[in-house]
């Protein structure tokens, strides 16, 4: 159900679009879309889209200053009751600026729809909204090289990453043939400290595979028959949360703490929509074009591994055989 500032925007969008200079009218339109459009297409992604349910996402706007706690690992000094005060903290921040890039798509209306009213109108803009974000802002999470994209969970950030033209290097995958407990532990640990070396808590643990790989190579690494002949799936050696992706390439996955990466989209401050009557004039169709903005990066290049899973091997009950203690 559209609330009122809704449907005062789409009431007012489609008398401009309708309008006999409708370039004009667009331009002069003085109301923006409101906020609860693309709130509720978060909401959406969130729902279909597990993997960015998962992130630390947020809508915002404009250019974004995020600041990050560099200090590594501190300790306070021991002494005597009325020994003087020894031991000084440092604080150290890092200040990372960025900005929204664009996600955009289009979207050909027949001119006689826009009679349909405010409320096809909203169904519409939300639809194509929610698929320009949901697969861009997904490719870009995972693998965008940081070049006019986010910067992906499977790139190196930080300190000495040598970035070429703006684009950050792909991590080395870590071979990985099984996920047991000390195979597994092996992993998590590298990401039990930052960058920094100091200690942190492990904590929202995700695998992302491709939807591919999970079927032939992790799900029969994490399937087990429980004693009543029933299997259970996705069993891991800690509790993490396993994620399918296309974004992810075949024969690797991604290992991490899923509130290690930041995220944050937007829309065109003015609320604008562009269109062309010249793309599809036999069609008699009107062609509108449709902007949001998004960025993203990891927190710190100890949020995510990559894991090189192509020779992943199916899981199997171990059975270790002991010499029997000597009889008495």
């Amino acid at each position: 159900q559209l609330t009122g500032e809704e449907r005062d925007y789409y009431q007012k969008l489609g008398d401009a679009m309708r309008s006999r200079n409708p370039k004009q009218a667009l331009e002069n339109l003085d109301v923006v879309m409101p906020t609860t459009v693309i709130d509720s297409v978060f909401e959406d992604l969130r729902t279909n889209h597990p993997l960015l349910s998962l992130i630390d996402f947020i809508p915002t706007g404009g250019a974004i200053e995020m600041l990050m706690n560099t200090n590594g690992y501190q300790e306070a000094a021991w002494g005597e009751l009325c020994d003087e005060i020894v031991k000084e903290l440092t604080s150290g921040f890092k200040s990372v600026n960025t900005v929204l890039l664009k996600l955009s798509a289009f979207l050909p209306v027949c001119k006689a729809m826009l009679e349909l009213g405010p409320d096809w109108l909203d169904r519409y803009i939300r639809e194509i909204l929610y698929e320009a974000l949901a697969n861009g802002m997904e490719a870009g999470i995972v693998d965008g090289d940081g070049n006019g994209t986010p910067i992906g969970m499977n790139r190196k950030v930080g300190a000495g990453v040598s970035v070429v033209d703006g684009a950050h290097p792909a991590k080395d995958a870590i071979s990985v043939t099984e996920l047991t407990p000390a195979a597994f532990g092996a992993l998590v640990g590298q990401l039990a400290v930052d960058e920094s070396g100091k200690s942190r808590p492990v904590t929202g643990l995700v695998m992302i595979v491709n939807p591919v790989d999970y079927w032939t190579r992790v799900m029969p690494a994490t399937t087990l028959m429980a004693p009543d002949g029933s299997y259970r799936n996705n069993v891991l050696p800690y509790p993490a949360t396993i994620v399918q992706s296309p974004s992810v390439t075949q024969g690797q996955a991604i290992l991490g703490m899923s509130k290690r990466y930041f995220a944050a989209a937007g829309i065109d401050k003015g609320g604008r929509i562009e269109y062309s009557d010249h793309a599809q004039f036999l069609q008699d169709k009107r062609v509108y074009i449709i902007k949001t903005y998004a960025n993203g990066m990891p927190k710190d290049n100890n949020s995510f591994l990559v894991l090189d899973i192509s020779g992943l091997k199916e899981a199997v009950w171990k059975v270790q055989q002991v010499a029997a203690a000597a009889a008495e």
